[in-house]
């Protein structure tokens, strides 16, 4: 019987049992076969589907429909307006259409229902499709439905928490974040209001500090008590959890319904705030009439309220941040300031304190300049007095100025030492083997010092060259040697060394490392600072002038190099030089050696220009070399000089000018006259000079100050010699 319905499930045997004959269908034999067609379509159907036949539009449907349908009555074989009575209003005319033979589609329609004891919002997307005969008259309509009350609610939710963050994103006041979330959610949900309150300590008094109302409905700003909302209340939200009421009429004391009442509530959810395990804020939605909450709603203003607090703390840190940046700031502007002040101090003192040292270096200077120079000025002096008995004997006349004459060279020697230190002495660099040296230094102190005092020298195997000017050079190694031998009491090992390719921090190029090492006292760590300190010394007086080390300090600095110290008490000191290593030179042609030994030149009557700005010393160069046989011509000033040369008389042999004078300056005047005359020869002299210091001769010869009347003529021979 009905073969048709086999297979159709649930709804089919349903069908099968229904009693149609007392409806306007009548029994299933009797019904036409576009019916039984549809309905055996429509059972077989995995999506839900329900047929609605006739005027009366008679519900049949299949299993799938029934999840729809809810509690609803038995919708078998009833009219479709009496299912569906609570939505008809929205969803009669599609109807209407539908049997007016169109095709009708709507997604994700809205309707309230009521199919679970109370009304409640879902969406549907579904298609009306008229069912005709063979003669093509509409005899019913094929519901196809799929409710998207999920995805829609979904798709809502999220479509409101985006908004409301975007709201909120600019907001630098948890207030302002409050008063958008309300209204907002007054405007999203069709409350009635939306408020949010902060508790007392005591966890029961609260104040509602803002609120959105819709039109109608009363503000909720001011404060109260949480027992008067009643136990519930009060359990709930102590404990963190929600509390929802459809209906406060009706689920709650009629004391506790009266104060919810008289600030026009019915219907609440309020969400608690729990910090510290206490009770701190609260937030709740409301109606004014009685509302079933969905559960969309309920998850929504949980959600809501957990993002709308972690806006107010991400609020309160910038807040807090800014404070703290703030407060940063105006303490780095006062450490900063107080940074500057004592800065200051500390500069303005510093001042103080190298100026103090400065005046005492200088002091500790003149006076060791003023002791020596006084005592040869004493020796001198007394040489003079001496000097002028006219009954001298020709012994002592000769031991007196002989004495003068080794004063003057101590004066020359002091001098030099402090140009040393100073490096301002005027140095004749050249490339030379430091090995041959080193070794002759190291037999001439041995041999010095006899046997007590052994020097042991230790070599490279490979030549090393350095650039400096030897004469000095061997003065800073005797030095050396000679405090060495003085920290050692005059007994034990010196040990000489030379190392080649060796590297300094901070400065380029290659040195050549010169150690003298002794096993002597050491110096104590306080007095390192000062050991290069002009006329310092730990001696005893009259065993040392305080020079040697200062002479040795400027000469490895004005030759580009350095020294270093190391020392350790009672274990001994090394002193080591660094100069510039260089590669060896071009061999020398036999012509180009110096024979060491110069016979004094005689004038010949050879014209010499002397420059010179100081009368006294001009007119004691003139007399030495008119003695000596030259023929000689004095100019005041380098452009004196050239006036000279380029007059009718100017066809000189040498000139022999001072450095320092007014004017042009002699080193000028020699570089001017290589230019004019580049076989004249030029003889620079000078008792200091800074462009020589710096800038060294420049290829012309060069003759300190003082010097004697041998020297002058020794340099002329030479340089005419030449």
């Amino acid at each position: 019987m009905a073969k048709w319905l086999d297979g159709g499930g649930q709804m089919a045997e349903r069908i099968r049992n229904h009693d149609w004959a007392a409806t306007p269908l009548g029994p299933l034999d009797q019904w036409p076969d576009a019916l039984k067609t549809t309905v055996a379509l429509c059972l077989a159907s995995r999506f839900p589907q329900a047929i609605l036949w006739g005027p009366a539009l008679l519900t049949l449907h299949n299993d799938a429909f029934i999840p729809i349908l809810g509690q609803k009555p038995l919708a078998l074989g009833k009219p479709f307006s009496e299912v569906w009575q609570e939505a008809w209003a929205d969803i009669g005319m599609m109807a209407d259409r539908a049997m007016a033979g169109e095709a009708v589609y709507i997604e994700d329609f809205p309707l309230t229902i009521n199919r679970n004891g109370g009304p409640e919002r879902a969406y549907f997307t579904f298609c009306y499709s008229p069912i005709r005969g063979h003669d093509g008259e509409v005899l019913g309509m094929l519901d196809t439905v799929t409710e998207t009350t999920s995805s829609v609610v979904t798709n809502q939710r999220l479509n409101f928490l985006d908004n409301l963050g975007r709201a909120v994103t600019e907001a630098t006041d948890p207030d302002q974040i409050l008063a958008i979330t309300t209204g907002m959610l007054v405007e999203h949900l069709g409350l009635s209001s939306c408020a949010y309150a902060v508790m007392a300590p005591d966890q029961d008094g609260f104040t509602i500090c803002g609120d959105a109302v819709a039109p109608g409905s009363p503000r909720l700003v001011g404060q109260y008590h949480l027992h008067d909302f009643g136990r519930l209340a009060v359990s709930r939200l102590r404990s963190g959890l929600p509390l929802v009421i459809n209906d406060n009429l009706r689920e709650l004391a009629a004391d506790e319904a009266a104060t919810f009442q008289a600030i026009g509530i019915t219907a609440t959810i309020c969400m608690p705030l729990i910090k510290g395990g206490r009770l701190t804020a609260l937030m709740a939605i409301h109606d004014r009439v009685p509302r079933v909450w969905t559960d969309y709603e309920q998850a929504l203003i949980s959600e809501v309220t957990e993002r709308c607090w972690a806006h107010i703390q991400r609020v309160q840190a910038n807040a807090e941040v800014r404070e703290a940046m703030a407060t940063l700031e105006a303490l780095n502007a006062t450490l900063e300031h107080r940074v500057e002040e004592r800065t200051t101090q500390l500069l303005h003192t510093e001042a103080v304190l190298r100026q103090t040292q400065k005046l005492e270096a200088i002091g500790q200077l003149t006076g060791g300049v003023a002791h020596d120079f006084n005592n040869l000025l004493t020796i001198i002096r007394s040489s003079l007095h001496f000097l002028q008995r006219p009954n001298l004997d020709g012994e002592r006349r000769e031991r007196y100025l002989k004495t003068m004459a080794d004063s003057v060279d101590r004066g020359a020697k002091l001098t030099g030492q402090l140009l040393a230190f100073a490096r301002r002495q005027a140095l004749s660099p050249q490339v030379f083997e430091a090995g041959p040296r080193l070794e002759a230094m190291a037999d001439m102190f041995d041999t010095a010092t006899g046997a007590r005092v052994h020097v042991k020298l230790q070599l490279p195997q490979a030549p090393c060259h350095i650039r400096a000017d030897l004469s000095q050079l061997e003065t800073a190694v005797i030095n050396l040697m000679l405090n060495g031998r003085d920290a050692m009491a005059g007994e034990g090992t010196l040990r000489l060394r030379l190392l080649a390719d060796q590297h300094m921090p901070e400065q380029p190029g290659v040195f050549a490392a010169i150690s003298v090492t002794d096993s002597g006292v050491g110096i104590a760590p306080e007095l390192l600072e000062r050991i290069f300190d002009p006329f310092f010394t730990t001696k005893a007086p009259g065993e040392g002038t305080g020079l040697g080390l200062s002479q040795v300090f400027g000469f490895a600095k004005q030759s580009g190099g350095d020294v270093k110290v190391n020392s350790i008490q009672g274990q001994g000191t090394s002193f080591t030089l660094y100069l510039p290593q260089a590669p060896a030179p071009a061999a020398q042609l036999p012509g180009d050696a110096d024979s060491g030994t110069q016979v004094q030149p005689v004038g010949e009557r050879r014209r010499i220009l002397v420059v010179e700005d100081n009368p006294d010393v001009g007119n004691f160069t003139a007399q030495i070399l008119h003695d000596h046989g030259y023929h000689i011509s004095w100019a005041c000033s380098a452009e004196e000089a050239l006036a000279q040369l380029n007059g009718p008389n100017g066809n000189f042999d040498a000139v022999f000018s001072d450095v320092v004078m007014p004017g042009i300056g002699g080193l000028a005047l020699a570089r001017e006259l290589r230019k004019q005359r580049p076989q004249l020869p030029v003889i620079l002299t000078s008792g200091y000079s800074e462009a020589i210091a710096e800038g060294g001769h420049q290829g012309f010869a060069f003759l300190a100050k003082p010097y004697s009347a041998e020297q002058v003529c020794q340099m002329l021979g030479k340089v005419l010699d030449a």
